[in-house]
């Protein structure tokens, strides 16, 4: 089996988007209900089955939403392969919040990295509780080159199809001679969650 990375991806937005529990989703099928905030960042490891035949190390860091920690994101979203921008669709402020991250990323000139506008908590869209529109939010991502999709960390919906499609662009934005000669592993039967760790003084929410 070819067996691309690690490759480093981050996870950026406003405290209770649901960056944590989308990472906890995605690397142990696991959600919580109630968790507390993330302090600083918190550190996953993943490897995910692209197809048949490869499968990628993914090293996932879930940055702190508090406007205090700011300052700590460049050294988290640095080097990073893909980065996943991550709003509720419950709250028009943390949509705006999220443009902002678009923003300042785009100023790192990092060309490379592969950005997605996520939308979670997208079970909570019936009703009258949504208030950033799909359509809206879909034209902002094709006007800025960005993956877009809405998610349930709850559920489970569109999780792990996030974090497929950012991986398959991003070894398509691999330089030839970085992907020449990727490692053959066999291929565990076991859970490919390798670890999750905390950094920071962070917990998981």
């Amino acid at each position: 089996m070819n067996y691309f990375g690690p490759f480093k991806m981050v996870l950026l937005g406003e405290t209770y988007v649901g960056k944590s529990s989308l990472a906890l989703r995605f690397v142990k099928g696991q959600y919580y209900e109630h968790g507390g905030s993330t302090i600083g960042a918190a550190f996953f490891s993943h490897t995910l089955q692209i197809d048949d035949d490869s499968s990628m190390k993914i090293e996932l860091w879930d940055t702190a939403g508090q406007e205090r920690f700011h300052a700590l994101a460049p050294m988290y979203y640095r080097d990073a392969a893909g980065s996943l921008i991550i709003y509720d669709i419950t709250s028009a402020a943390s949509f705006h919040r999220a443009k902002l991250w678009v923003t300042e990323l785009y100023q790192t000139n990092n060309i490379n990295m592969v950005i997605a506008l996520v939308g979670n908590k997208a079970d909570l869209a019936i009703g009258e509780k949504r208030e950033v529109d799909m359509r809206e939010a879909n034209e902002y991502a094709e006007v800025n080159g960005l993956i877009f999709m809405e998610t349930s960390a709850k559920s489970g919906e569109n999780v792990h199809e996030i974090f497929m499609n950012i991986a398959k662009k991003v070894l398509l934005k691999q330089p030839l001679n970085k992907l020449e000669k990727p490692r053959n592993i066999i291929a565990s039967k076991k859970s490919r969650s390798d670890n999750s760790s905390n950094c920071c003084d962070s917990k998981t929410k």
